[in-house]
């Protein structure tokens, strides 16, 4: 029985193994990344991972709707300047390292068979998959809504910590790369919601790693001052007056937490009020 718990398990570590070796193999020499333990070639992994997804994304977006489609989302007046993005982007790297130690001690704490985490949908199936991770979805949503939350409630964590994120308060200073400023502990904290998940419902363990990752695009996407229109999902428009109310939409992937607890403010009911 413990050899076949074994064996399970090292799929995991076999899994996270090809995914080093596929990043790190691509991008460093071998003799730099080879000879280190497993956990830091991980945490070195996400790190880089990390930053290109949020370089890729935020240069990307950025191009698209303030150069390509100038004008058509924000008068000249209103796109950020060079300056704000370039502190947001050096805000964020100062955290990053910081902000890719939590998928690395996650992925660690699954190789140990201490989460609920499975390796492969066969070994669920594709219903209890899907079933599963509408769950693991609504524990993120309600923890992010709740710790987002406290750190306006708690004065001492607003001042010290998501205070460094709400200087971007208008929006000719909010941008794609403002989604990851934050002071390091505040970024962890809104993200310990997807590790605690995984030890209170079964997960797929490459679509727990998938889904951080797609939080850096995510983030991007909400601080770009657009309002998408498209309900339930708490896009930018919702985001942006939280940015500006500071008491409202505290949600995260969908406005349903905020609408459940009293703090939705629809950015469509403030536009009808500006008309």
């Amino acid at each position: 029985m413990e050899d076949h718990g074994s064996t399970y398990l090292q799929l995991f570590v076999d899994e996270t193994s090809l995914f080093n070796r596929i990043v790190l193999g691509s991008l460093l020499p071998t003799k730099i990344w080879d000879p280190l333990p497993h956990f830091f070639q991980t945490w070195l992994r996400n790190y880089i991972g990390g930053v290109l997804v949020y370089f890729i994304s935020g240069f990307l977006w950025c191009f698209y709707i303030y150069y390509w489609k100038r004008n058509v989302y924000f008068p000249n007046d209103a796109i950020p300047s060079n300056k704000a993005m370039l502190l947001q982007i050096y805000v964020s790297m100062k955290a990053m390292p910081w902000y890719t130690a939590l998928p690395t001690i996650s992925e660690y704490m699954v190789e140990n068979g201490w989460t609920k985490c499975f390796p492969r949908i066969s070994d669920v199936g594709w219903l209890a998959y899907i079933l599963y991770l509408v769950i693991y979805l609504i524990i993120v949503e309600f923890g992010i809504y709740w710790m987002h939350r406290e750190l306006h409630d708690i004065k001492p964590l607003y001042k010290h910590l998501h205070a460094t994120h709400h200087i971007y308060n208008k929006q000719n200073t909010l941008s794609p790369f403002a989604g990851l400023a934050f002071h390091p502990l505040d970024g962890i904290l809104q993200a310990v919601p997807h590790v605690t998940a995984l030890f209170l419902v079964p997960t797929h363990f490459m679509t727990h790693v998938l889904l951080l990752f797609i939080e850096g695009i995510w983030t991007a996407n909400i601080h770009d001052c657009i309002h998408g229109n498209l309900w339930p999902v708490m896009g930018a428009g919702y985001h942006t007056i939280h940015h500006t109310t500071y008491r409202h939409n505290y949600g995260h992937y969908t406005i349903w937490m905020d609408w459940i607890f009293g703090t939705l403010r629809d950015p469509l009911d403030d536009e009808s009020k500006d008309i």
